[in-house]
């Protein structure tokens, strides 16, 4: 595949030989891969996936509640509680897998192969959700393991990318950029899925509205795949500054983990970044668990309709596009550091609002939602380029493997915690006010991070406002 690059364009954002076209391809996987985490992951996947699952427990289709259980490999699991634990064990093998294609992509020449096999792969297994139904919840969640850890291998690639397009002062606006065009793409495929969720359903028909899911979650799958084609085609092969320097003539995978054994072994020399990154683990690790579970959380415990729950997280991913760009901003005026503690404030509001709101009431549904909009990109899209700050040259692929384990749509300890409260209490608001604490200590974490002398103490240069 031809790399396409155009030299005269260039603006004050571009970084060392990067082009507005290398840049935009950049954005675009964004807009490419935010399908997954919008149409199946916050939205599609937990009600559908929930629902299967309370079939196979023996419940009624359209049932209002269900006490089921299911026996994979004959462990007891409540129906309600399978996807919560099923993505806590997807994200337990990513610990696994992403640092190690991180340290691969630090060592190969061909790092949009990389992307390439990651989203095709994952695209693929969404692609399959076509052939989840009747009582299949196993197939589900193997897809779903898949699909979600390839889409993890894929952004490891795609965000170290990020500090070879863009020098330290003009970070923070590119990693904006591509999380606000990221919201607008999956708001667009959302509202798409809205309009045929809204035109095909019928009224007392749950097969229909779980066939309309299904579906919604392929065409995921299939916008993923097209629209990855256009950074595979503008993006710059960028090779990582460890290739060419293997031991002993091994190849790319060999020396791919080898390089991470002595990157865990030398991380200590870099005891700032390894703080900084606890913190994103811990308070990203709560933020990813309000948006998975979400959904789950407005269908089985305010017993709110499909609908709302998409012009929901429609409106935030319409807001999200503006909050990303809005705390961007700020950032350029009292530093990233102080914004992602201001928006980790804001987060704490909205669990607390969170728990405190009505069933069956659609609006402050919504209302919440909009707020989360607002705050939603900018915590994420600053802590990516707060974090490529912080990360010696060369290791780009390693580092970014280490932070994706908390990154789109992957968490752990937050889904099992949650998961677990509700096996306990069946009780899905005391589940969600066990999230409070990623909040809080992560808040606690990031304060105590010295970001200047961190990013100076990694080899780079601080931006002139953190």
């Amino acid at each position: 595949m031809a790399d396409t690059v155009t030299p005269a364009v260039t603006d004050p954002a571009a970084g060392p030989g990067s082009t507005r076209r290398e840049r935009t391809g950049w954005y675009f996987y964004d807009w490419a891969n935010s399908a997954f985490q919008t149409t199946v992951i916050t939205v599609f996947l937990g009600p559908f996936l929930t629902t299967v699952t309370e079939l196979a427990a023996g419940c009624e289709l359209g049932a209002d509640t269900c006490d089921g259980a299911v026996y994979p490999l004959g462990i007891k699991v409540a129906a309600g509680s399978f996807y919560p634990y099923l993505i806590s064990l997807s994200v337990f093998l990513t610990v696994f897998v992403l640092p190690v294609i991180g340290a691969i992509a630090d060592r190969s020449a061909h790092k949009k192969r990389l992307l390439a096999a990651a989203a095709f792969t994952g695209a693929g297994a969404t692609i399959a959700f076509a052939f989840v139904t009747g009582e299949r919840y196993l197939l589900g969640g193997a897809l779903f393991m898949i699909a979600n850890i390839s889409f993890g291998a894929a952004v490891v690639v795609y965000n170290s990318f990020l500090p070879q397009l863009g020098g330290p002062d003009e970070r923070d606006g590119i990693s904006s950029r591509g999380w606000a065009i990221g919201y607008l793409g999956g708001g667009v495929l959302l509202a798409l899925n809205l309009v045929a969720v809204t035109m095909l359903s019928e009224d007392g028909n749950a097969q229909r509205t779980l066939d309309l899911a299904r579906w919604s979650i392929v065409s995921a799958g299939v916008w993923w795949a097209a629209f990855t084609l256009v950074p595979l085609r503008w993006l710059r092969e960028r090779p990582g500054g460890a290739v060419g320097h293997g031991e002993g003539g091994g190849n790319v995978l060999t020396d791919g983990f080898r390089q991470l054994g002595r990157t865990l072994r030398e991380i200590k020399a870099y005891p700032l970044t390894l703080y900084f990154l606890l913190a994103f683990l811990v308070f990203n690790d709560g933020i990813q668990t309000v948006i998975t579970l979400a959904s789950q959380y407005g269908t089985e415990e305010l017993r709110l309709e499909q609908g709302t729950l998409i012009v929901t997280i429609l409106l935030v991913q319409f807001l999200a596009f503006g909050g990303a760009l809005t705390l961007g901003a700020l950032a350029r005026r009292i530093g990233a550091w102080k914004t992602v503690l201001l928006s980790l404030v804001l987060w704490t509001g909205v669990i607390i609002a969170a728990f405190r709101l009505p069933a069956e009431a659609p609006v402050p549904f919504m209302i919440l939602g909009g707020c989360i909009g607002l705050v939603l990109g900018g915590s994420q899209a600053l802590s990516r380029s707060l974090f490529s700050q912080l990360i010696p040259a060369g290791k780009e692929g390693e580092y970014y493997g280490f932070y994706e384990i908390s990154d789109k749509g992957t968490s752990w300890l937050g889904p099992l915690a949650f998961g677990l409260v509700f096996q306990l209490t069946a009780s899905y608001r005391v589940g969600l006010v066990s999230l409070l604490i990623f909040f809080v200590v992560g808040f606690a974490l990031l304060a105590a991070v010295p970001m200047r002398r961190a990013i100076i103490a990694a080899g780079n240069t601080p931006p002139r406002v953190l």
